[in-house]
């Protein structure tokens, strides 16, 4: 069984896109299209504009959901069993499953992206990568400990490798402790602010109101949701995970596993850059 996955923030590179554009008249139109829905050249900075560019975060998510859109579109006979997405990959997920519109779906990104810039203003915060520790619990239990500021574990990337999110003294304070725990590696990620963590609140609230407005469909496939890590087609239900993937971890080892026990046989990354084929490898 085919699963396709969808990259997150963090696979944006100088010049994205550019290939697609230029060998397609569907890329062409589509980047067209969401250059004219934004109402500001996207595909410009896309092709043309420097590192610095591409990591704002209101670029920067908006621009990988329309490479991986563009890229499931590209796909002949596309036909998932079932897909997947990587924190913002979700919304790139969602349009390939047909839950979603692709107009909708940009607009929703955009919103996100605007959302979580302003939270991310509010509270001096980051995140760091966790590489090589005894067990999950352990670096857990370290978070817990810090009492006076918002530390937990962000993302469950693949065995072996976790991303903690919080303020910048907490952080500062886990990477301590972690490194006297014995942990291999613990460094500060070069991010905005502290995703899927509660510092994100004001941009989730913000979120469910576009995300309960919106128009969500009968997906052709299952979806495995970061926040359940299970197969969802209920469009409901898909909402509600949505609206709470902000402030939760993103469960991407867990999800892959799923996928996997139910059949999975293939999996095929869509969107910038090689990082999910790098972890699903680690995952099984």
């Amino acid at each position: 069984m085919k699963a396709y996955v969808f990259p997150g923030q963090g696979s944006q590179y100088r010049g994205m896109g550019k290939d697609l554009y230029d060998q397609s008249e569907v890329a062409r139109k589509m980047f067209h299209h969401a250059d004219n829905l934004l109402g500001f050249p996207l595909s410009e900075t896309m092709f043309t504009g420097t590192e610095e560019d591409l990591k704002q975060t209101k670029v920067t998510q908006p621009a990988v959901f329309l490479h991986s859109v563009i890229s499931s579109y590209l796909v002949q006979n596309f036909k998932p069993h079932m897909v997947a997405g990587h924190s913002l990959g979700e919304f790139s997920a969602l349009v390939a499953n047909g839950a979603l519109r692709f107009e909708e779906g940009l607009q929703l990104v955009n919103l996100r992206a605007q959302a979580m810039q302003k939270a991310c203003e509010l509270v001096p915060s980051t995140m760091a990568a966790v590489i090589g520790y005894e067990s999950e619990a352990q670096v857990q239990n370290i978070c817990a400990e810090i009492k006076d500021e918002i530390i937990v574990p962000a993302n469950y990337n693949a065995p072996g490798q976790l991303v903690i999110s919080g303020s910048i003294k907490g952080i500062d304070e886990a990477i301590e402790k972690l490194k006297a725990a014995g942990v291999k590696r613990a460094i500060k990620l070069p991010v905005g602010g502290a995703f899927h963590s509660p510092l994100m609140e004001l941009a989730r609230k913000e979120l469910e109101k576009a995300i309960q407005q919106a128009a969500f469909y009968p997906p052709t496939c299952p979806i495995y949701q970061n926040v359940s890590a299970k197969a969802e087609t209920d469009p409901g239900l898909i909402k509600q995970n949505l609206i709470q993937q902000l402030t939760s971890p993103v469960k991407w080892t867990q999800t892959i596993k799923q996928m996997a026990a139910d059949g999975a046989t293939e999996f095929i990354e869509l969107g910038p850059g090689t990082v999910l084929q790098g972890l699903i490898k680690k995952i099984i």
